[in-house]
């Protein structure tokens, strides 16, 4: 019987050295550390030290979130990864009308550096490092993270981390844009200029293909997509006048990790090499840290399922052992309860764990790129390729990924793949256990965690006192100087710094770019 993988691709019952013909292992796979990166970005992988663990955490109030965060540290955790709620998401105050029962939901609400200062309170920022999940208000997010390292004392050429600052998936999966495209790659472009110059070990940037898989995009659909708007990244910073060896380095990219184990290692390798290759051929990058792939990796949450959700303790350790044989240089894993609520203490603390017996008690650390030559993962690992390659050709045909995400074509071309794999799983072809196979008559029950929904009182509270106690007249100055810099030419971090450092809220920093740049409003593709 034929098997497809998630992307659609025929896998053999068996493979052998005739799947490989005309296979130059020289030219395909390199050694590990060396272009094109297909075996890995280091030399010595994981056999030195184990990959980054995160652990994405954030709801409710600041001080609750600064609380799970000390929590995490405490049993292991080498990085901290946070959740943003959607209002902050979004640009919003938690006071404002369109954050009304959003406030605190699925991350943590931060209106100014006043909550930025509790949510890190304790934790010397630099000694961590540090993932925040925020894409459209990008900067903003930085700034405060900034502004608070600074109140610590620490250096800025010490704070490592990631900002997500990818909007140009918020519009082809993701939705929580603001600003149009061409303003919002301005924004991106301000952001390389000024870590460069003042956070040159912060992560400019993670470009993200995870969301578009949570949308239904297949793994070839992931990597040609992610690595479309990578390009669009880069050709942005060059208009704008930087060399290419400037940023790239900085740049990173954040996957899922699925339970088809072998596609997933398969994914990765093929997603290192087409970089490498982009960034060599197309740009003439001479750095070899621009031609690395250095990516984040999130389990799948839109694998897990509510129904026997302990079976998603296993789903997670596949897709993070998938993850880690991949080469991943940082990893969260899920929670099994993240199908139902936000993960408890106690549950996050298991996906934690699941981490550390990957890297502890398995023999997966022990060699770099166990499957490099494996003729089932290297021969899939070539048609991924080539699949994603044949994507990557439509969407430059047609103008690049702005232009194709006018045209709504990444967006149709994942709702098309999405609607596959729901029909395979409503007819039963696609086995998902606990769901259409292998159910239960009664779910035993499940005590989730409930965010408090007094938060969003409290935070508006908040806000009033803020208000109350800062210098209007000083932020009404600042916003005034980042909206003349946001009409011409001026790199707008530098005053919207200041307008943060005045106490200015996220909301009326992006009230005043909206001013300014507009609001996206999605064409009937979208």
């Amino acid at each position: 019987m034929a098997h497809e993988s998630e992307s659609g691709l025929p896998v053999q019952p068996v493979y052998g050295p005739g799947d490989l013909d005309g296979w130059d292992p020289g030219q395909q796979l390199g050694e590990p550390g060396a272009y094109p990166f297909t075996r890995g970005v280091y030399p010595t992988m994981y056999t030195g030290r184990p990959w980054t663990m995160r652990q994405y955490a954030g709801f409710g109030t600041a001080a609750e979130s600064n609380a799970r965060y000390r929590d995490l540290i405490a049993h292991g955790t080498t990085g901290l990864s946070v959740a943003f709620d959607l209002p902050t998401q979004m640009g919003h105050d938690s006071d404002a009308p369109l954050a009304h029962g959003e406030v605190g939901k699925v991350g943590v609400a931060v209106d100014s550096v006043d909550d930025m200062r509790v949510l890190f309170g304790g934790i010397p920022l630099d000694e961590v490092s540090t993932s925040m999940t925020i894409n459209a208000p990008a900067a903003l997010l930085l700034l405060l993270y900034q502004l608070v390292a600074e109140e610590q004392g620490a250096s800025a050429d010490r704070l490592t981390g990631t900002i997500q600052n990818d909007v140009l998936k918020e519009y082809i999966a993701r939705g929580t844009y603001i600003f149009p495209p061409k303003p919002s790659l301005r924004l991106t472009a301000d952001i390389f200029r000024y870590c460069r110059a003042e956070l040159p070990r912060w992560n400019t940037i993670s470009i993200s293909g995870y969301h578009m898989a949570e949308a239904g995009a297949s793994p070839a659909q992931e990597i040609a997509f992610t690595l479309a708007d990578g390009v669009e990244y880069v050709r942005t910073a060059v208009a704008a006048g930087m060399d290419v060896d400037d940023f790239a380095p900085r740049l990173s990219f954040f996957f899922v990790a699925r339970t088809t184990i072998l596609e997933e290692i398969a994914k990765f390798r093929a997603a290192r090499r087409m970089w490498a290759r982009l960034m060599k051929e197309e740009f003439g990058a001479r750095n070899p840290r621009s031609l690395m792939l250095r990516f984040h990796t999130q389990t799948a949450g839109v694998q897990l399922t509510a129904q026997q959700p302990e079976a998603n303790l296993v789903r997670v350790a596949v897709q993070g052992l998938a993850a880690v044989l991949g080469g991943t240089q940082s990893l969260h894993t899920n929670a099994f309860d993240e199908a139902i609520a936000l993960p408890t203490d106690k549950s996050a603390r298991l996906a934690l764990r699941t981490q550390q017996i990957l890297a502890h008690e398995t023999d997966v650390t022990a060699t770099v790129d166990p499957f490099a030559g494996s003729y089932a993962v290297e021969r899939m690992t070539d048609d991924l390729e080539a699949a994603a390659v044949g994507l990557l050709r439509k969407v430059a045909e047609l103008g690049g990924a702005v232009a194709a995400i006018e045209r709504g074509f990444q967006k149709r071309e994942i709702e098309r793949n999405a609607y596959r794999i729901a029909r395979e799983t409503d007819t039963g072809d696609r086995v998902v256990v606990g769901v259409n196979r292998f159910r239960l008559d009664e779910e035993e029950p499940y005590e989730p965690l409930r965010v408090d929904p007094a938060i969003e009182a409290r935070q508006v509270e908040r806000l009033a006192r803020l208000r109350a106690e800062r210098d209007g007249g000083v932020v009404d100055r600042e916003l005034a100087a980042l909206e003349r810099a946001a009409e011409g030419t001026e790199n707008v971090l530098y005053p919207m710094k200041r307008a943060l450092r005045a106490r200015a809220t996220v909301g009326e920093v992006c009230d005043a770019l909206r001013g300014v740049w507009g609001s996206y409003e999605p064409s009937g593709h979208l």
